[in-house]
């Protein structure tokens, strides 16, 4: 009889003893909730405890609210992705950029009248005063072969010119093929216009390329491409050697493109052809002097201009044997 009256006080004590609602500790889940079951009594704070443990019970509740509400998103603060929108946008853009194009073609070239124009002696085609002008030139190394060389490319003091210096290496990629290693190269980006269209520079009424540049001593080749979709076209190229004093003055070069030769994939050919100045695409400047080493290279404008002094219109001798289409 004893052990039936301790059993069913136990009972009435289990049953008396409220569960603590999951609501308030969600993050304990439904075994914390039971565990009261697992207890006679539950025990009976102080009052000031009790205060205590109602605030922090309140704290934690609003701490994991503010985490719940951090971890859903509304669906109002989602941003809107439409690719249809983002076309048309850029439709707008190209058949705006189509439209200044027609305007300036009626009234000039580049938008300016004709006679004007002919007039120029002199126009600066590149400067570096921001990263907008940095943002239309791009630079290579050997490194795309497996080579050691780096180049890099920044603004200049002042935000006045532009900068280009890393180090040559010359050490040949060991991968059994590439016997030959050791250049850096910085090459102008081809002018685009509306629809991505490619565009291309006049300079026939200018015949001789002018540069404010300040270097170490090192040697640079100058190199000019045309405009040409044609495959097998696409290694040809026209240079000439540049040759920087050093120091920390600046120096003015000044190269007649009657003096660019004429190359197909790095090596200059015997028949040379005179270069289309109505159709240039890029201009590149190009270290491979085969001393390893650290280098640099300031630039402050290029430029083109028209020397009266100068008349020569090709400087390099053609024969039936070397070139046989010119004298057709």
């Amino acid at each position: 009889m004893a052990l039936v009256h301790k059993l069913l006080n136990g009972t009435y004590i289990l049953r008396k003893c409220p569960k603590p609602r999951v609501a308030s500790f969600p993050f304990l889940g439904t075994r914390f909730a039971d565990y009261c079951s697992s207890s006679f009594q539950k025990p009976v704070a102080a009052p000031g405890k009790a205060s205590s443990q109602r605030k922090t019970k309140g704290n934690l509740e609003e701490h994991h609210q503010r985490e719940v509400a951090l971890e859903i998103t509304s669906p109002e603060d989602k941003p809107e992705i439409s690719f249809d929108k983002a076309i048309k946008e850029e439709m707008k853009d190209h058949f705006r950029r189509l439209k200044d194009d027609i305007v300036k073609y009626w009234i000039g070239p580049e938008g300016r009248p004709l006679h004007e124009v002919l007039m120029e002696q002199a126009k600066v085609v590149w400067q570096f005063r921001s990263k907008e002008d940095l943002d239309k030139w791009t630079v290579t190394s050997d490194k795309v072969i497996g080579g050691r060389s780096e180049v890099f490319l920044k603004m200049g003091k002042n935000n006045q010119s532009a900068l280009l210096y890393g180090t040559l290496s010359s050490e040949a990629p060991q991968d059994g093929e590439s016997g030959r290693s050791g250049y850096c190269a910085m090459v102008s980006k081809i002018p685009r216009g509306p629809f991505e269209m490619k565009r291309s520079y006049d300079w026939s009424q200018f015949n001789t390329l002018y540069l404010r540049v300040r270097g170490d001593g090192r040697p640079w080749m100058v190199n000019i491409r045309e405009d040409t979709d044609i495959i097998q076209k696409k290694d040809q190229m026209y240079s000439y050697f540049m040759f920087t004093r050093g120091g920390p003055y600046w120096q003015e070069v000044k190269i007649p493109f009657s003096k660019f030769f004429f190359s197909n994939q790095g090596r200059i050919r015997d028949a040379q052809y005179q270069l289309l100045l109505d159709k240039i695409s890029s201009i590149g400047f190009t270290l491979a002097d085969k001393v390893d080493g650290p280098f640099f290279l300031e630039i402050d404008f290029i430029g083109v201009f028209t020397d009266p002094a100068h008349t020569e219109e090709f400087a390099y001798e053609n024969s039936p044997e070397l070139n046989p289409r010119l004298f057709k």
